[in-house]
């Protein structure tokens, strides 16, 4: 079967890629992308490790086929600090906090917690809870994941109040 040549948008920029039509998006990537921050998790849509976000939306790129995100916005972890040398306030409240212990499911943790924050910058600790629940964690218990999401939506809340009023 022969490749399909497509460009991506990946992490703010366009990306030429080269895959299988049956390659999976976390596969391309992966493999033909060097974004190794998206995990191989059960590779059955069931842990949420895999977890991008897709035109704002968190997604399992385990279950999206690559030829499926033609013309579509897909940010992973390796973006979400955009151009900035300093780590986005969820990547932060994770380190400072505890919510990434192992660190295998902290990728799609955290974008998972950003497209909650994107849409609802006032979450309660239910609200979060049940925004996490697709992603699987086997070292923290979840308390210090909830801690550094509602850290971050604080922090962002001011960010954003100090951007307007100056």
């Amino acid at each position: 079967m022969k490749n399909v040549h497509l460009a991506l948008h990946v992490n703010g920029e366009a990306r030429e890629v080269s895959f299988a039509p049956q390659a999976t998006l976390l596969e391309v990537l992966r493999e033909n992308l060097d974004l190794t921050g998206t995990k191989h998790g059960c590779e059955l849509g069931e842990c949420g490790a895999c977890a991008v976000l897709i035109d704002g939306k968190a997604l399992l790129s385990c279950l999206t086929l690559g030829i499926e995100c033609k013309g579509r916005e897909i940010l992973t972890i390796e973006g979400v600090a955009g151009d900035s040398s300093q780590l986005h306030p969820l990547q932060a409240a994770f380190a400072d906090l505890g919510g990434a212990q192992c660190g295998y499911c902290t990728p799609a943790m955290i974008l998972t917690a950003k497209e909650l924050l994107d849409r609802n910058p006032e979450p309660t600790r239910e609200q979060i809870s049940e925004a996490l629940a697709g992603n699987i964690c086997r070292c923290t218990g979840y308390l210090q994941i909830v801690d550094a999401v509602e850290r971050a939506a604080t922090q962002l809340r001011e960010a954003s109040s100090a951007e307007a009023a100056s």
